[in-house]
């Protein structure tokens, strides 16, 4: 592609982003060299396996750009850079080099003739300087630095599987070449609802800004009809997503906050996604939390480090990026091409710019709440959700938390039944803990563990497909072993009676097979090749995933279980 081929191509539209970024042509064509050298290939589904060879070296890299030379990272810490770049790299025949600061330096144009005889540019073999972020662990932080764990090295121990404690300085081998930039866009606190959001009031808000949300209505057969504000706040609980994210994503797409969509497109299809399945509001935004907790979570637990636009270009994730910025790295790949995603990102004009005129710097709200993972946090002792001497079956191993994907933090148990499918239950679902129920009814029932009564801090369990005829109300408190509600259908998709459990700390999704192990009455699960697959292991005994209800998935709490 030719500059005159980028010029004509800025007719685009991204909704109110096209009124904040006219006429940036400079960015524009700095934009498209910057992703035009990112050659690499995108893996997001099933569980992460980390490669046995490392990411393509400079030699492999498009003989018209040379390898750039990584930042060291010692100086990095939680806080924003201040540098406005949204890709790092450099190039040498374009007659501009572009490095991680963002500046750029008149080079002189080469030929690729004179390119492919010229002696090689001095590559930085310089180990790099990383400091562990809240959630890192050492299998995680080799797969996106695309090491082996044990080339990590570091003055303190390193934990084999564990969390390792936020800051600690981790000696990496240089092994990538090109990446996105090590910009840091958005805090974690900021994605998931998290403590720093308990005290923000939707409603008012949305009312304050006085946009086509405040007057937008729909209607569910569920529910009845929702306002706005409402279905912004049932997306934003039912998958722990922070409710400004989501008010910022629907003003930067539409202009819906305080403004009034200009076309049919932006009234019907008010993120941008234009698919008939996912019309109007709440679809909308379901499948906006989808994408936003897939780059969030599968970048958490290793199985993404590249991402792929429209335009066929790729991108390898900045190795030491925090996952609140991976997910909107991940979620605006999914919209725009690499170079509309360039101004997306960009600090001063795009989506992060807006994100902080709306509700003011996300850093400084990050700095009471963060790290979401303290050091040494642990899962409090759990029992089996049903009662005792009662067979069940383990139908679903590790699987999405609310939606289809992101976090693998949900698995299932069925009770034994002589019929399948969606069958009425006399079986009982029980607290796996003492808490506070905060939330019940529509097939789930929540359990807040701290007692405070809020779903966004400390440790809370949910569970779905309990039946709403028998679900303990709002406000109770259970010891465990009480019973909440019988196992059903109800609540989401589902093929047979089951109840499906998962654990939240500090409104962020617990992978069941991760640094912080989901182990019930003993039992630990296990991940199997893809989601729903997997083990339950305690001791030697050890008990298959599968939703046939085989006698091998069959399990029962016992008296003498470890509670």
């Amino acid at each position: 592609m030719n500059v005159i081929t980028v010029l004509v191509n800025l007719v685009w539209r991204p909704g109110s982003l096209q009124k904040r970024l006219k006429d940036n042509f400079a960015v524009s064509i700095a934009s498209f060299f910057l992703l035009a050298i990112l050659m690499s290939s995108c893996t997001t589904s099933g569980y992460w396996i980390p490669p046995n060879q490392t990411s393509a070296s400079a030699g492999e890299i498009d003989y018209l750009f040379s390898s750039p030379e990584p930042t060291q990272l010692a100086e990095l810490d939680s806080s924003p850079q201040t540098e406005n770049t949204a890709l790092a790299s450099e190039t040498s025949g374009s007659g501009t080099t572009f490095t991680l600061e963002g500046q750029a330096t008149p080079t002189a144009p080469t030929s690729p003739q004179a390119h492919d005889t010229a002696t090689p540019a001095p590559v930085n073999s310089a180990p790099i300087l990383y400091y562990s972020q809240a959630a890192d662990t050492l299998p995680v932080v080799a797969v996106r630095f695309g090491v082996a764990p044990e080339e990590i090295t570091s003055p303190e121990p390193l934990p084999e599987h564990e969390l390792l404690p936020p800051n600690q300085l981790l000696i990496i081998p240089r092994n990538l070449a090109n990446t996105t930039s090590s910009q840091r866009i958005l805090p974690d606190s900021e994605l998931v609802y998290s403590p720093s959001a308990t005290d923000f009031d939707i409603d008012s808000y949305v009312a304050n800004a006085g946009g086509y949300l405040s007057r937008h209505k729909e209607w569910f057969q569920s529910t009845g009809t929702l306002t706005g504000a409402q279905i912004i706040k049932r997306v934003a609980i039912e998958n722990s997503i922070n409710p400004r994210l989501l008010l910022a994503l629907l003003e930067f797409q539409s202009g819906w906050v305080f403004g009034e969509p200009t076309t049919l497109a932006d009234s019907e299809y008010p993120l941008g996604h234009i698919n008939l399945v996912e019309k109007g509001l709440f679809r909308q935004l379901v499948w906006a939390v989808n994408h936003l907790s897939v780059g969030y979570y599968s970048w958490r637990e290793g199985r993404l480090i590249d991402l792929n636009f429209s335009d066929g270009i790729s991108a390898r994730l900045a190795p030491d990026l925090n996952a609140g910025s991976v997910a909107l790295h991940y979620y605006f790949a999914q919209i725009y091409d690499g170079e509309h995603w360039v101004y997306a990102l960009d600090l001063e004009n795009g989506f992060p710019a807006l994100y902080e005129e709306m509700f003011g710097t996300p850093w400084g709200r990050a700095q009471s709440v963060e790290p979401l993972y303290p050091p040494g946090l642990k899962q409090p002792q759990l029992i089996l959700p049903f009662d005792m001497e009662r067979l069940w079956s383990y139908t679903g191993g590790p699987h999405g938390a609310w939606e289809r994907d992101g976090s693998y933090a949900a698995v299932d148990f069925a009770p034994a039944s002589s019929e399948s499918g969606c069958q009425d239950s006399n079986a009982w679902v029980t607290a796996s803990a003492s808490g506070l129920v905060v939330r019940s009814g529509k097939g789930v029932v929540v359990l807040d563990l701290d007692g405070d009564g809020l779903e966004q801090t400390g440790w809370v369990i949910l569970y779905l497909h309990v039946s709403k005829d028998s679900s303990v109300p709002v406000g109770t408190w259970v010891n465990v072993g009480d019973h909440l509600g019988h196992p059903s259908c109800e609540g989401g998709m589902a093929t047979g009676t089951h109840v499906h459990i998962a654990r939240k700390y500090n409104g962020e999704w617990i992978a069941a097979d991760g640094p912080m192990p989901f182990v019930l009455s003993g039992w630990q699960v296990h991940a199997g090749e893809k989601a729903y697959l997997g083990t339950l292991t305690r001791g030697s005994e050890t008990i298959p995933a599968c939703t046939c209800g085989s006698y091998e998935t069959r399990i029962m709490r016992m008296p003498d279980d470890p509670y």
